[in-house]
């Protein structure tokens, strides 16, 4: 396998011809000389297998391992119960189709059904999606679910984290959306200067809960400010706090989002993991991806579909 060439040398002088160039030397003219690599890589010869083994342990003996990092920010080195690994494996819940045909697919959608119930529960409120990326995505994501004809502004607290703030920001750019960011106070989103933002023309306010700093927000009442100037309210909340905090829900959020990582997830070098989304009865149908419901089949056993297709691209027709 090791002197397999992918095309001959006939191959690649017809493909100069071709290029209408003579030689690779005049392919490459452009390409800085110092750049360029005057000899293939060199690769020594083979080695064993225990070999190769003390090789890279040799390499991996350089990185440094901590047993406990604060960085946060949407990773988080969780204790994972080996239980969570076996439950995702169970083959009663891996079918090998996509959901859109039910009668084979029942597996995966239990699994989006139960993930789905599990986030209502969580944030309180009575509906939730599946198939959002991460964290950062979904909360990009529930901007056009807040955007009018009038309401194109978005207000982003100075407590989100960073990389959230960025992909909103990346989103909103090629729409032509303006985003504009809401100072902080000690730590938490400044309630008066989130006052001040606030005009006709604003379609939602987004904050962290708990906030990128790691602190507790008055989340119900900057909802209510946000809601007093006829904006909607999304919150990015840690699916775990939610366990003791209030849940947006109770807090009026309209939608809520945020970082699956937290719920059983490896760090994974940063990512990416998954988003979920949750929003109210009155924003279900701008919800963007898969809603699985829960129904009967003809013999009268529990069976589980995609519902409300009709929000969804592949369902759509111009």
């Amino acid at each position: 396998m090791g002197s397999y060439i992918p095309n001959t040398r006939a191959e690649r002088e017809a493909m100069l011809r071709e290029a209408g160039y003579g030689s690779f030397a005049e392919l490459y003219a452009d390409v800085p000389p110092g750049v360029l690599l005057p000899d293939g890589p060199a690769i020594p010869s083979g080695k064993s297998e225990l070999a190769v083994r003390k090789e890279l342990g040799r390499l991996a003996g350089r990185n440094k391992v901590y047993g406990t990092i604060f960085r946060g920010a949407g990773a988080y080195n969780h204790y994972i119960p080996a239980i969570v690994r076996n439950v995702a494996a169970k083959e009663e819940f891996i079918t090998a189709y996509t959901p859109y045909q039910p009668e084979i697919s029942q597996g995966v959608l239990q699994s989006i059904f139960e993930f789905q119930t599990m986030i209502c529960e969580l944030t309180a409120l009575p509906v939730a999606n599946a198939s959002v990326y991460d964290g950062a995505t979904a909360t990009a994501e529930a901007i056009p679910m807040c955007i009018d004809r009038k309401r194109t502004k978005v207000l982003v607290s100075a407590t989100v984290a960073p990389q959230v703030l960025e992909v909103v920001r990346t989103y909103c750019f090629g729409s032509g959306r303006e985003v504009t960011v809401v100072p902080a106070r000690d730590g938490l989103t400044d309630a008066e200067a989130l006052q001040q933002a606030l005009t006709d023309t604003t379609a939602c306010f987004i904050m962290q809960q708990p906030n990128y700093f790691g602190l507790i927000e008055p989340a119900a009442a900057l909802g209510s400010i946000a809601h007093g100037a006829g904006a909607k309210f999304v919150m990015n909340c840690n699916p775990t706090a939610l366990a003791l905090l209030a849940a947006p829900g109770e807090c009026g959020a309209d939608v809520a989002v945020g970082e699956g990582q937290p719920l059983g997830l490896p760090l994974s070098f940063g990512g990416p993991y998954v988003g979920y989304m949750a929003a109210t009865q009155a924003m279900m149908r701008k919800l963007p991806g898969r809603i699985v419901g829960q129904t009967h089949d003809a013999a009268g056993h529990r069976a589980f579909v995609l519902t409300l297709q009709a929000r969804e691209q592949h369902i759509r027709r111009e």
